[in-house]
């Protein structure tokens, strides 16, 4: 089957209406793609509220290294709460909620895939490994391909006032370049091929163009949130709790990377980032390259990523473009997903090939006390995504070449 040639000219289908939802679908929109955009109660209410009615307004600064820049208000050919209707007849899938809300989505959307459909997760966070995982479970047998990013095209926040969600979303900065890897490799080339089919892609595919992982275990160490969160709020959480209480004037213009990154938090960032790379070295596959000077400014790695190594600011300096991102409480994805799922994979990977992770146990277990969670106990696990009891040989026969070996019973 020719992929590339069966998604053309057709509807491209967004599930999830959040931050990354809405980016994704309005910018599509404006690139002159076909899209529907689906979310699932109970967030539809809030997140679809208006966009059927009023369209979407795209717009923001949208920083990047090139110029890139669209925005616009936008209207979709459906906006649903139904997967299936979102689905029929559309040659991409992007998921864009958060890894959480994975198995909700592809509970409903494996019995809906058709054969040549591309799925883009975004970011993966091993949804790739889950979905092929129900896939198996649920005996569907579609010919379709699945791969995942490290991030998000955009960084960007939806408008809430008065904690109603309006039909509006920024993007304060777009990639110059992003990693994807497909489950499995064999079909990497079909899709990265398929990106510039994507309009939300074409500051990417205008920039310094897509880059191929290796394996989605790549994907998933080259994920930059648990590096950036996860110490950035747990060390920072002093500043981020007492801004707009007894400094800073405002609660709302809080950042962790305005106002909480600091060189002491930086080390433990870049501490964290060398037990990803450990870990990627004794499974065999990759993960993206940064140089420890990196992390030592203000947007830390993700300032490069974004950018380009050269991009900086230094500590010395603000960091506007950030404020208001917050987040505002432990009570937020920097922690809720980025340690269950990020930090606590890397953990099990750990234990299952011999490399010690110090630093990521001590933020599993501080994220537990505070958020008074046992992320321990409800954390992703290997078995989970499918992969836990294969060797490490069999491990990467799955991911470079499909080849799936059960458990035996």
């Amino acid at each position: 089957m020719n992929f590339i040639e069966n998604v053309q000219n057709k509807p491209i289908a967004v599930l999830g209406a959040g931050g990354v939802g809405k980016a994704v679908a309005g910018d599509c929109v404006l690139a002159g793609n076909t899209v529907r955009l689906c979310d699932l109660p109970p967030f539809s209410d809030q997140t679809l509220f208006g966009v059927e009615k009023q369209g979407l307004k795209f717009y923001g600064d949208q920083l990047n290294l090139y110029g890139f820049e669209r925005s616009g208000r936008v209207f979709f050919d459906g906006v649903t709460t139904d997967v299936a209707e979102a689905v029929k007849g559309a040659g991409i899938v992007i998921l864009t909620t958060p890894s959480l809300g994975h198995r909700a989505f592809f509970e409903k959307l494996i019995p809906a895939l058709e054969d040549g459909m591309i799925i883009h997760i975004i970011p993966d966070n091993y949804g790739s490994l889950l979905l092929r995982k129900m896939m198996r479970e649920a005996g569907c047998d579609k010919k379709v391909i699945i791969g995942g990013w490290s991030s998000s095209p955009y960084g960007s926040r939806v408008d809430i006032k008065g904690g109603v969600v309006l039909p509006s979303i920024r993007a304060y900065y777009r990639a110059i370049t992003l990693r994807g890897a497909s489950l499995p490799s064999l079909d990497q080339d079909v899709f990265l091929e398929s990106t510039k089919h994507i309009g939300a892609f074409d500051a990417i595919t205008n920039g310094d163009g897509v880059a191929g992982g290796d394996t989605v275990m790549d994907t998933g160490f080259s994920n930059v949130n648990p590096v950036l969160h996860c110490p950035g709020v747990i060390l920072g959480v002093g500043v981020m709790e007492n801004w707009g209480v007894i400094y800073g004037e405002e609660k709302n213009d809080f950042s962790i990377y305005s106002h909480a990154y600091c060189p002491s938090i930086s080390k433990v960032q870049y501490g964290l980032y060398e037990e990803q790379c450990a870990l990627a070295e004794a499974m065999n596959v990759g993960i993206q390259f940064f140089e420890k000077k990196q992390f030592f400014s203000r947007e830390n790695i993700l300032g490069c990523e974004y950018m380009g190594p050269d991009y900086e600011i230094p500590f010395e300096e603000h960091d506007y473009i950030q404020y208001g991102t917050g987040p505002f409480t432990v009570h937020n994805r920097y922690i809720t997903e980025d340690i269950p799922v990020g930090c606590h994979v890397y953990h099990e990977l750990g234990k299952k090939f011999g490399v010690k992770t110090p630093i990521v146990d001590s933020l599993i277990s501080l994220a537990g006390v505070m958020t008074e969670s046992d992320y321990y106990e409800t954390g992703y696990t290997l078995d989970y995504l499918g992969i836990g009891h294969m060797s490490g040989d069999e491990m990467l026969e799955y991911l470079h070449k499909g080849t799936y070996k059960p458990l035996e019973a």
